[in-house]
């Protein structure tokens, strides 16, 4: 059965876990365990990942985070490519470390951060690697150790946490301690190591009950979240999937699209490359520097080469957003149409 495309969507938590290959151990020693950490401290501080939750385990990880410029996938390869390098390369072997690829799952921030926090931190404790809250509080390979305030972590999103806890520090780390104690008694809640239906109600009786109501939920076994949700994030990963097409397809000359412009709004060519202030050539041009960047795939310095202005310029002009009669002009133009999607 070939394996799902994986959601990537910039701007959103996911729940990641990398298993080692036949269950075998991934960190053999302390010094695996703080190699990992480096380089995901570098992703932190390269702006690619914020980093609520994590837990080193002997023979897979947990990583809670939330993406920013980078997609998760480039990401992840960055930290595990270099990860098993070294690994391989200090323990003299060769071959694959983890199992597969690793697993992804979007999750509902206000719905789920703070359970999934604390089922991460609590995944040492549960696992037997140290005993009692106590000892799990000053472990320096989970997550919980700084949000305790026992360890500093300065690539750990420690405030962000505790912000769902209060709004003084010492309250919140106090608010989060115990929570975390709360959860001991809940056993491991298989339902945040997935997505789809079953797991984003909490259980069968929940889909049994939303069905007896005539009540038909979006779901995805990628997503850990309630159907307005799923359908949001699906939305976008369409969006950018149409675009992408749209991209990779042969593009009109920039003449072509210039001409397009002008009958459009109504401009001659001489004035849109003429640096005119006048309204409907700067609405014009304004236009042709979004369609020709965001639409078609040109670079700023295309546009500003055409146009006779600098590449600032149109920088600037892309940056202040999608001008608000541009509806229409891809049709016009005859450029690559957008794929339906059912």
């Amino acid at each position: 059965m070939p394996r799902s495309t994986r959601i990537d969507a910039p701007g959103v938590l996911h729940h990641v876990i990398g298993r080692g290959i036949e269950k075998r151990p991934i960190f053999r020693d302390d010094a695996d365990r703080d190699d990992f950490l480096t380089r995901l401290a570098a992703l932190v501080d390269g702006e690619a990942l914020d980093v609520y939750a994590w837990a080193l385990l002997p023979n897979h990880f947990h990583l809670l985070c939330r993406t920013n410029r980078l997609p998760l996938s480039r990401s992840m390869h960055r930290l595990l490519t270099g990860y098993v390098v070294h690994f391989n390369q200090r323990h003299r072997r060769h071959g694959h470390l983890f199992q597969n690829r690793f697993k992804s799952i979007v999750c509902q921030e206000d719905r789920y951060l703070k359970e999934l926090v604390r089922y991460i931190h609590l995944n040492p404790l549960r696992s037997g690697l140290v005993r009692g809250l106590g000892a799990l509080a000053v472990y320096p390979y989970a997550g919980h150790s700084a949000l305790a305030g026992n360890l500093g972590r300065a690539w750990q999103d420690v405030d962000r946490v505790l912000s769902l806890f209060g709004r003084h520090p010492s309250n919140a780390r106090r608010a989060y301690r115990k929570f975390v104690a709360a959860g001991m008694s809940m056993g491991r809640k298989p339902e945040l190591v997935g997505g789809g239906l079953v797991r984003s109600l909490g259980g069968w009786s929940e889909v049994r009950a939303l069905r007896r109501r005539g009540d038909r939920s979006a779901c995805d076994q990628r997503i850990l979240g309630d159907g307005e949700f799923v359908c949001a994030v699906i939305g976008r990963m369409e969006e950018r999937l149409r675009r992408n097409l749209r991209l990779s397809q042969a593009k009109p000359e920039i003449g072509c699209v210039c001409r397009q412009v002008c009958d459009a709004y109504d401009v001659s060519a001489g004035e849109l490359c003429s640096g005119s202030r006048r309204r409907p050539v700067v609405r014009a041009r304004g236009a042709l520097a979004w369609v020709a960047v965001k639409e078609l795939g040109y670079s700023g310095a295309d546009v500003a080469r055409y146009l006779g202005v600098s590449t600032s310029c149109i920088t600037r002009s892309v940056a202040t957003g999608r001008p608000p009669d541009v509806g229409g002009l891809i049709e016009r133009i005859g450029g690559p149409a957008a794929p339906h999607f059912a």
